[in-house]
């Protein structure tokens, strides 16, 4: 099978094998407006080769990418393959991913990265037996989707990780609730409850982030949430993305909705959802106590995502 590239994955590589010691990334502006960063292609060559570990992948592995190259997870899918010698064919990003392949290949796909809107696209392109693992990154994933996933039978990972540390540095297998360390990372809390990333094969050394979450070991963790998101109401520390997991059920498949905070830091549900039902709000104190329950509803016709298809949460 030959290698199939798009003009910007040529782009890159050219990129890649010019004498420049480092790579320019665009981060993906989940916590505010997205910027160029320089990315050491020993650093990306060290994360390049932990996925490679872990997945088993070697010069007859088939890496194929629907993401653009432009965005870290592109750029790393090519080293990957530059790396392990793989075949690599590249598409252009769109939500129907695969659907330009062809069924009639022998072979199958050792490695597919996909963000949560292109779940949809694979489950449906006919591939779902062919795919040996798939990661998918980039913003939450459903429930709803992710249960899809595991009911397709592809062996599937969320993953965990941003532009400066070279793509994920743990992964979670769909269905558990603990992310794993990649070979070569170590993890740690700091005051805070936030995650501390080691690593010996990386020049950061050690990143400090802005994720609460609960360590299991030095290898494994569960996310919690963003401690940029906490809302201390009355004293209790409110995290929304906890909420929001417990709560998913209870909402349409497409609707859109996040727990934030009026100024005067009481919880509130902002939906998308115009015809809410009308014990939506008993629903969800029944499900996360009086306590942590949302105090109002406000609809909001035109909630906001970045670029990478995370909800921009307002305050209220």
């Amino acid at each position: 099978m030959e290698t199939i590239l798009t003009p910007e994955a040529k782009k890159f590589i050219e990129e890649w094998n010019s004498p420049t010691p480092y790579v320019t990334a665009r981060t993906s502006g989940s916590t505010g407006t997205p910027k160029e960063i320089r990315l050491l292609k020993t650093d990306m060559r060290a994360s390049a080769k932990a996925t490679i570990n872990f997945f088993g992948l070697h010069s007859r592995s088939w890496l194929h990418l629907p993401l653009s190259p432009d965005y870290i997870a592109g750029k790393m899918q090519i080293v990957r393959a530059l790396e392990s010698g793989a075949t690599l064919t590249v598409e252009d990003a769109t939500n129907r991913p695969l659907s330009g392949l062809s069924l009639n290949t022998g072979r199958r796909i050792s490695l597919l990265p996909v963000v949560p809107s292109q779940v949809c696209g694979v489950l449906s392109s006919g591939f779902t037996d062919r795919i040996d693992n798939m990661i998918i990154g980039g913003a939450p994933l459903a429930t709803a989707d992710e249960q899809r996933i595991i009911d397709s039978g592809i062996p599937s990972f969320a993953t965990y990780g941003m532009t400066e540390t070279c793509s994920h540095v743990a992964l979670r297998r769909l269905g558990s609730e603990c992310f794993s360390a990649l070979p070569g990372f170590r993890f740690s809390a700091d005051p805070r409850g936030c995650l501390v990333i080691n690593s010996e094969t990386m020049s950061f050394g050690q990143l400090v982030t802005n994720d609460i979450v609960e360590l299991d070991s030095p290898q494994a963790f569960r996310w919690r949430g963003r401690f940029d998101n906490v809302i201390n109401s009355g004293g209790l520390k409110i995290s929304p993305e906890e909420i929001e997991k417990k709560i998913a059920h209870l909402f349409p498949d497409g609707t859109n909705f996040y727990i934030t905070s009026r100024r005067s830091e009481e919880a509130v549900l902002v939906t998308d959802l115009r015809e809410p039902a009308d014990n939506l709000m008993n629903l969800i104190e029944t499900e996360v106590g009086h306590l942590r329950a949302p105090k109002a509803l406000i609809f909001d016709p035109d909630i906001q995502r970045t670029s990478s298809k995370k909800i921009i949460r307002r305050k209220f």
